[in-house]
C-alpha cells in the first residue's frame, strides 16, 4: 500500500495524506505481532504491550480522522486542509496518553499469545480499548450513514443549466465516499475476535449449571477470564495482526487504484520515480541589442549580450526588388 501510493504520488489531497498515516500506523503496529515468542514479564513485555495499545490506537484514530473529514467536506460542505495539524495532533497525541496510563498502574503483562493489559485487570481493557473502539466505530457508522444520505440527496436536487465543476463535485464525491467507507468496517471485522477472546472468554467448562447461572457465570468470566477457549485464541491470533491487510485491500479495490495495477502502468511509474532526471527550468535571457554590422573586435570582448541578427547598414526601404 505504501509503495503504490509512493509509485503514483497518490498523497497530493488531505483525505490522502490521511490514509498515508493510516498505512503508517498499521505497519508499525505490525511490528510488534512479529516480536517473537511469549515474553515474560518485563520491560520488553511492557514495550510490546505500550506497543501494541499506541499504534492500534493510531490506526483507529486515523480512520476516525478520515470519517471525520468527509463527514465536514460533504454534508458541512466545510474545507479542512487547516486542519492538517490538527488531525496529526489528535491521531497521534491521544494515542500515546492512552497508551501510557496502565505503565503507571503496571497493569501491562503477558496477556495470552502478545502481551497487553493482563488478566486480572480486564476492566480496564474495556476503559482503555473495547469501549471506546466499538463506540467510535458505530459513531462512524452514523457518520457513513449520514454521508451517503447527504450525497444522495444533493445529486437528486442538483438542476439547471449544465455545469462542468458541478458535475466534477459530483463524481469526486462520489468516488470518495465509495472506498472510504469501508475502513471503519474492515477495522469492526478485525477487532471483532480479539474482543470475544479478551473481553468475553469462555462460559463455564463444565456445562453443568441452570441456563441462568452460565449467563452469570459468562458475565463473570467477562471480567475473570480464566478458561481460555482455543478456536477463539486461534481466530483472536489470526484477526488480530490485519489492520494493515485489510486497509490495503481497500485501497486496492478502488477502481481508480485497481486500473493503475497494470504492467504498462507500473513500468511507466518506475520509470518516471527512477528513471527521469529531467529538470524543467525558467529561462533568463541575456540582454539583446541589435546591430547593423557586427564588428569582430567587439564580438570577441566579454560583453554579456545576445546578437539576434545582424543586416547590412543600407535602409530596407530604399531596397529594391
Amino acid at each position: 500500500m505504501l509503495v503504490i501510493i509512493w509509485l503514483f504520488r497518490k498523497y497530493n489531497s488531505l483525505a490522502q495524506k490521511m490514509i498515508v498515516s493510516l498505512a503508517i500506523a498499521a505497519f508499525f503496529d505490525s511490528i510488534a505481532y512479529v516480536m517473537g515468542e511469549v515474553l515474560p514479564d518485563g520491560v520488553l513485555c511492557n514495550f510490546q504491550a505500550w506497543w501494541l495499545t499506541y499504534f492500534d490506537w493510531c490506526a483507529l484514530a486515523w480512520v476516525c480522522s478520515i470519517t471525520l473529514n468527509l463527514y465536514l467536506n460533504v454534508v458541512k460542505e466545510m474545507r479542512t486542509d487547516q486542519y492538517q495539524l490538527t488531525y496529526h495532533f489528535t491521531a497521534w497525541g491521544v494515542p500515546f496518553i492512552l497508551s501510557c496510563l496502565p505503565l503507571f498502574g503496571d497493569l501491562y503483562g503477558p496477556a495470552g499469545a502478545w502481551c497487553w493489559i493482563t488478566d486480572d485487570h480486564v476492566a480496564w481493557r474495556f476503559v482503555i480499548w473495547y469501549v471506546p473502539l466499538f463506540s467510535l466505530i458505530f459513531l462512524m457508522m452514523l457518520c457513513y450513514l449520514r454521508i451517503i444520505y447527504v450525497a444522495k440527496q444533493r445529486v437528486i436536487t442538483w438542476s439547471g443549466t449544465y455545469d462542468p465543476r458541478r458535475e466534477r463535485s459530483k463524481i469526486i464525491m462520489a468516488e470518495e465516499i465509495k472506498p472510504l467507507k469501508w475502513y471503519p468496517c474492515v477495522y469492526l471485522a478485525v477487532s471483532l475476535f480479539p474482543l470475544l477472546n479478551r473481553g468475553v472468554l469462555t462460559i463455564n467448562p463444565t456445562g453443568n449449571f441452570p441456563l441462568g447461572q452460565q449467563l452469570q457465570a459468562r458475565i463473570h468470566n467477562a471480567f475473570y477470564p480464566s478458561h481460555p477457549v482455543f478456536i477463539l485464541t486461534l481466530l483472536h491470533v489470526m484477526s488480530a495482526p490485519l489492520h494493515g491487510l485489510a486497509n490495503t485491500i481497500v485501497f486496492v479495490l478502488d477502481k481508480e487504484t485497481w486500473s493503475q495495477l497494470t504492467m504498462a502502468s507500473l513500468r511507466v511509474a518506475f520509470q518516471s520515480r527512477l528513471c527521469d532526471r529531467t529538470k524543467i527550468t525558467e529561462y533568463h535571457p541575456a540582454s539583446v541589442r541589435y546591430m547593423t554590422q557586427i564588428d569582430e573586435e567587439e564580438s570577441d570582448s566579454a560583453d554579456d549580450t545576445t546578437v539576434l541578427f545582424s543586416m547590412p547598414s543600407m535602409a530596407l526601404r530604399n531596397k529594391e526588388p
